[in-house]
């Protein structure tokens, strides 16, 4: 196994939508043991704290939860994500699903600065493929994978300086997807597997699949690991869950096949909201899952103490 330098970057953002927690997360992947799990499998491993949102000047939208907050997240995240790429694998401790406008921003930069494309793989139960316009809710957290693909709207926020292609972006696990969002990508051509599908064909064909494309286009990996990808059963610290998720047994095999590719550049943990979980059950199953996706197998992973 390659052994890497990884940094941990906490973002504890909770501006994305109305429900308050995920900004306890950063801290929660630390009491569970990420650093540690990550240290004991051999690789270099580096916390660079936690990041703090930019000041943008905005006034509050009528609509949009957190406008402001969200933007200034998004700048920060965007620079702080090209810099950690230079050093080494960033691992986004999240923090809701908003981060990703600055994450992968940020990585859609560097990989164009090393005239490389970046494909990014949604592991969630939702496309996040709103606009600005379109959000019912007016929560951001709905909305990164249309403002880092580059679809209009987003005028409040950073222009990009590299975008996404919508084709460059594999989406699997989904089982809640709003008509609007439904409706634009059926437009696009993202490569998307729900959980019927996932059901009826398995996990890893089009796992597989989607790492061929990246492995061909020599094209960095980026991962976008929502916590409401898992079923609740599993995963309960989460303010979206949505019954019918990926097992544990599945999502280890995402992780597994992930790590043999050698093509994941980078990491977002996101939406675990420590108020909700029990015993830490969940930051740790999402501490196991990144384990695993750096290299643990599976006779290699302890017995939980919950």
């Amino acid at each position: 196994m390659d052994m890497k330098t990884i940094i941990l970057v906490g973002v504890p953002m909770d501006a994305g939508k109305r429900r308050q927690g995920c900004r306890m997360g950063p801290d929660a992947y630390r009491v569970a043991g990420l650093q540690e799990a990550l240290t004991d499998l051999g690789h270099s491993v580096q916390d660079q704290g936690d990041v703090t949102p930019e000041e943008t000047g905005l006034t509050d939208h009528p609509h949009l939860f957190s406008l402001p907050e969200c933007v200034g997240w998004t700048r920060a995240l965007s620079t702080t994500a090209q810099a950690a790429a230079r050093q080494g694998v960033p691992i986004f401790m999240g923090g809701d699903h908003a981060l990703s406008m600055g994450t992968v921003a940020g990585m859609a930069a560097y990989a164009a600065q090393v005239e490389r494309p970046l494909f990014v793989l949604w592991l969630d139960a939702h496309s996040d493929f709103h606009t600005p316009d379109s959000t019912g809710s007016g929560n951001l957290h709905g909305t990164p994978v249309a403002y880092f693909t580059g679809r209009p709207g987003f005028d409040a926020f950073p222009l990009l300086s590299a975008t996404v292609p919508t084709d460059r972006v594999g989406m699997i696990g989904l089982r809640s997807v709003d008509p609007a969002e439904r409706s634009a990508l059926e437009q696009d051509h993202a490569m998307l597997a729900d959980m019927r599908s996932i059901d009826e064909h398995g996990i890893k064909a089009p796992l597989l699949a989607f790492l061929d494309r990246v492995r061909a286009e020599n094209a960095l990996l980026h991962v976008s690991l929502d916590v409401d990808f898992l079923d609740p059963a599993i995963a309960p610290a989460v303010g979206t869950t949505v019954p019918g998720g990926a097992t544990e047994r599945e999502a280890h095999l995402v992780m597994e096949l992930l790590h043999e590719s050698g093509l994941v550049s980078s990491l977002d943990l996101v939406e675990l909201n420590p108020f909700l979980d029990e015993r830490g059950r969940t930051a740790k199953l999402m501490v196991d899952l990144a384990a695993s996706l750096m290299g643990r197998r599976i006779f290699d992973r302890p017995t939980r103490s919950f």
